[in-house]
């Protein structure tokens, strides 16, 4: 985390009746993200596979030792992530809906072309086209307010998870804090994961901006010691506190 991307490797595997429409529309995507960030597509190749498949490699660099890692949090800090939460889960469960067949008919939905399916819908769109929050990994990095960080690929309850195991500490997060998407449920910013929004922690001293780089920065909770009968994360609501057991993407479940 807080490296700059230098270049990008890209591997599709994609059926033969695809290959050419879908493989423009794809690159045509992913160069205009790269451009965005003066990030060159070095290489990669194309292969036939029963169904669509992207492997995605970025390489990028950072000075030596001034990595976000997910191993430096301590107790007694704050935990905060940018942006919004869920709106990529509920975008997916959107998507989803437009592809279930009306009542009473077998016949699936044809979901419309990836270029004109957002139709202003910003839940298609945080789902369809994320951005990666770059600048405001490269802003922490430079000041050396964050004392760790991780991107919400996989879900707010896994990633934290994974921080705190890598750090060694527990965290307690408030419900009532978290930055949810209008269009989101509380479960699906806690566990949808794909909103690639920055999760990191900073001493409870730290002067941490209320937005970095024109995206909002919300504090959700605090860092705390590991030990004893506590859990690794806690949710606190309204009604109390309970463990946070992670529930999003799991690679190797």
């Amino acid at each position: 985390m807080g490296a700059r991307p230098v270049a990008a490797l890209v591997s599709l595997a994609v059926p033969r009746k695809l290959a050419g429409v879908w493989t423009s529309r794809f690159y045509d995507g992913l160069l205009a993200l790269a451009n965005a960030h003066k990030t060159a597509l070095a290489g990669g190749d194309l292969s036939e596979s029963p169904i669509p498949l992207a492997d995605i490699v970025l390489v990028g660099s950072v000075p030596a030792g001034k990595a976000l890692l997910r191993s430096g949090a301590r107790p007694g800090e704050v935990v905060y992530v940018t942006g919004t939460l869920g709106g990529s889960a509920a975008g997916l469960a959107r998507l989803a809906e437009m592809g279930e067949p009306p009542a009473g008919s077998a016949k699936r939905r044809r979901i419309p072309r990836a270029t004109s399916i957002s139709g202003g819908d910003e839940r298609l769109a945080l789902h369809l086209y994320p951005q990666p929050r770059i600048a405001q990994g490269l802003w922490l990095r430079r000041r050396g307010i964050a004392s760790a960080a991780i991107d919400l690929s996989d879900g707010l309850s896994i990633d934290i998870t994974h921080l705190c195991e890598e750090s060694g500490v527990a965290a307690e997060i408030d419900a009532a804090l978290l930055p949810i998407h209008p269009a989101a449920t509380l479960e699906q910013a806690l566990h949808g994961g794909e909103d690639y929004e920055l999760l990191f922690t900073a001493p409870a001293s730290a002067r941490v901006p209320k937005a970095i780089a024109g995206v909002p920065v919300t504090r959700i909770g605090r860092i705390l010691k590991r030990g004893g009968k506590r859990a690794s994360v806690t949710l606190n609501r309204a009604e109390g506190a309970r463990p946070l057991h992670p529930a999003g993407w799991q690679h190797f479940a």
